[in-house]
């Protein structure tokens, strides 16, 4: 089965978060921890742009347990309120709107995040703002940058996405191109102080997307389970609380440059990936796995219909198989995949059951639809089923 760029980016901005956004963090008790170094003696001053998001509150909760002192700078619409003991500033990532970015002007710290860049113009207008007051600039940017990622193991190094009119702003549409030009736009106001993270899939607790969700909450529901391919097809996705701990410790580090960060450490096939599902949540649910053929003839797509997933072939046969060796040289750690399913399921079981009652609507399989196509696989073998 074939799984375009085009197809993929699109997808991504139809769930409403691309691969960064989405709701504010609730932490979740007795998931497991990556061992952290020492926290370093003397905080920093850190400014997080955005900071109400998926990441962003994980990166506050991270920033403070390790003696850092952190300033949110956002519109204070979403989530306002969230630590309400932690300066807020609002304005405008464009300065074409209301107040801007008015607040920061005179102000200073040791380091800014950058969770909130999409368009360059907007990029740059902070960048150049903050470059005479602030040391360090990091910004989360994503694998989407490369121009195409047709097989596994490409690093920093592969070419990057480009866009005709680097005035085109539909983040829909360009959304890898875009945030390459961010990634020059923040470099050539901090050059040689920036820190570009390229994560891909982002997953965990108070991930609204379900773009991983689907997985731990489908398999402890039990019974039969459409599975996608043969079982050996690779899956990469990093926990938003690793990436988090290591985006500070880049920071704490001063680890100027660029770097992957998606995981695991070893490659996980989506076998292992649902099999840890399994256990995480103690059920007895049974693997149907279907081949690619038969699920694009029943256009059952990958990544939105079958989560994490992207098939061995084709442009982006590459998507799960990143290297990620340069950030695991400087730190990059990432806790079991078991913990991370485990996590949550903890959160999407406490959430209220009209949230509950969305998954499979936005990525994943609804219920009926996954009955139809497992009738249709048995039905077209004779009622064989190939499970595991």
């Amino acid at each position: 089965m074939k799984l375009s760029r085009r197809g993929l980016l699109q997808g991504a901005a139809a769930l409403g978060s691309l691969w960064t956004v989405g709701c504010a963090s609730t932490k979740v008790k007795g998931g497991g921890e990556v061992s952290r170094p020492a926290a370093p003696s003397g905080g920093k001053r850190i400014l997080i742009l955005g900071g109400t998001g998926f990441l962003g509150p994980q990166l506050v909760e991270v920033a403070r347990s390790r003696g850092h002192t952190v300033t949110l700078f956002n519109r204070g619409k979403t989530r306002p309120q969230l630590f309400p003991d932690v300066e807020k500033l609002h304005g405008d990532r464009d300065p074409k709107n209301g107040e801007g970015l008015k607040a920061l002007e005179g102000r200073s710290w040791d380091a800014v995040i950058d969770t909130s860049g999409y368009v360059p113009r907007i990029v740059k207008a902070s960048a150049e703002l903050l470059a005479p007051h602030v040391g360090h600039y990091v910004f989360i940017s994503t694998i989407s940058v490369y121009k195409e990622l047709p097989r596994p193991g490409m690093d920093e190094s592969a070419p990057l996405a480009t866009v005709d009119d680097p005035t085109n702003e539909n983040v829909r549409e360009n959304y890898g191109a875009l945030k390459a030009l961010c990634e020059q736009a923040a470099e050539a106001a901090f050059p040689g102080r920036t820190t570009h993270i390229r994560p891909g899939l982002i997953v965990g607790p108070d991930d609204p997307t379900q773009r991983f969700s689907y997985w731990p909450v489908r398999v402890a529901r039990g019974g039969e389970v459409l599975a996608p391919g043969d079982g050996s097809d690779t899956a990469q996705f990093i926990d938003v609380r690793d990436l988090a701990a290591w985006t500070i410790l880049t920071l704490e580090n001063k680890d100027f440059g660029i770097f992957n960060a998606t995981g695991p450490a070893k490659p996980l096939t989506m076998k292992e990936l649902l099999e840890a599902c399994q256990k995480a949540s103690g059920g007895n649910a049974t693997f149907t796995w279907a081949d690619a053929a038969f699920l694009e003839k029943h256009k059952v797509r990958p990544w939105m219909d079958m989560p994490v997933w992207v098939p061995a072939q084709g442009e982006m046969a590459g998507m799960s198989g990143v290297s990620n060796a340069r950030a695991m040289a400087r730190g990059l750690k990432f806790r079991p995949v078991e913990d991370t399913a485990r996590d949550t399921l903890t959160w999407f079981n406490g959430l209220p059951p009209e949230r509950q009652a969305e998954l499979g609507k936005r990525a994943g399989l609804p219920p009926e639809r996954e009955r139809e196509v497992l009738a249709a696989w048995h039905q077209e073998r004779g009622g064989a089923a190939k499970a595991g």
